[in-house]
C-alpha cells in the first residue's frame, strides 16, 4: 500500500500529465489509460460522457471488451455506469451476475468475462458531466483503497477535461469567426457590396438553409463564392435593402 506522500507525488504527476493536453479528445483517451495504471485490479476502463438532450455516449474505451460492456448498458438501459450519470452517484459490485440492482446487464456483463465495477461520477460545477466506469475480471476486485484512489482520480480528470473542452471550445469559437471575416471579405470584393452587407448575408443564407453561420462561411471560402443555389435570392434581397435604406436622389 503506498504512503499518503506517494500518492501524492502519484497524482501530482498525473495532473500533470492530464494536463498536457489542451484538446478533449487525446484528453479522454489519457484518461482512460491513467485510470487502468493507477488502479492495477482494473481490467478495462470506459469513460462515458452526457451529451445535449439526455443523451450519453461512451468517449474512450480501453479496449473493445470495455466498449461492448458500456454498449451493453445502452442496449439494455441499466447499469451502474449509466446511474452514476443519472442518479449522481457512485457504484461498486464485486459479482456482477448475482447483483440484483441490474439483472440483466449484470449477467451480460459476466458473460464477457467481468465480475466486477466501479463507476465514479464526473462532476463539473455540481453538474455531472459523465461517468468513469473500471471493470475487473476478479471477483471483488476493487479495494477501500482502489476506491479512494479512483474517486481522487475522477476529480484531477474531470477539471482536466473541462479545461480541455473549453480551450476546445474558444479555440473553434476563434476559428469560425475568422473563417466568417474571410468569407466577408470574398463577399466584399467579389460582388462590390460593403462588410457589413456581407455578414447580412451570410446570416441570411444561414437562416434560410438551417445551416450553421461558419458552415456558411467555409463554403464561401472554398468556392471564392457564395452557393450558386443562394446567390441570386441573397444577393437580391441584399440590394433591395440597401436601394430601400438608400436617400432618394435631389
Amino acid at each position: 500500500m503506498a504512503t499518503e506522500h506517494e500518492l501524492a507525488a502519484r497524482f501530482a504527476a498525473l495532473g500533470r500529465q492530464l494536463f498536457r493536453e489542451d484538446d478533449a479528445v487525446p484528453t479522454v483517451e489519457r484518461v482512460v489509460q491513467l485510470a487502468i495504471e493507477l488502479v492495477p485490479a482494473c481490467d478495462d476502463c470506459g469513460l462515458m460522457l452526457r451529451r445535449r438532450r439526455a443523451t450519453v455516449v461512451t468517449a474512450s474505451a480501453s479496449s473493445p471488451r470495455g466498449e461492448r460492456c458500456d454498449n451493453l448498458q445502452y442496449q439494455l438501459d441499466e447499469g451502474p455506469c449509466l446511474e452514476a450519470i443519472w442518479e449522481d452517484e457512485s457504484y461498486l459490485s464485486g459479482d456482477l451476475e448475482n447483483d440484483p440492482r441490474w439483472r440483466r446487464w449484470g449477467p451480460a456483463a459476466a458473460a464477457e468475462g467481468i465480475h466486477s465495477v466501479l463507476s465514479i461520477r464526473l462532476v463539473s460545477d455540481d453538474e455531472t458531466i459523465g461517468s468513469l466506469n473500471l471493470y475487473a475480471e476478479e471477483y471483488d476486485a476493487f479495494s477501500a483503497d482502489d476506491v479512494d484512489t479512483a474517486l481522487i482520480f475522477a476529480s484531477h480528470a474531470t477539471l482536466a477535461m473541462s479545461s480541455a473542452r473549453l480551450v476546445t471550445g474558444l479555440r473553434t469559437a476563434m476559428q469560425s469567426r475568422h473563417l466568417i471575416g474571410i468569407a466577408q471579405g470574398i463577399l466584399v470584393a467579389r460582388y462590390e457590396i460593403d462588410v457589413e452587407s456581407a455578414f447580412d448575408v451570410l446570416r441570411r443564407c444561414s437562416n434560410d438553409t438551417n445551416i450553421r453561420l461558419s458552415d456558411i462561411a467555409a463554403q464561401v471560402v472554398a468556392a471564392g463564392a457564395l452557393p450558386p443555389d443562394l446567390l441570386d435570392r441573397s444577393l437580391a434581397q441584399e440590394t433591395g435593402r440597401r436601394g430601400h435604406d438608400s436617400p432618394d436622389p435631389p
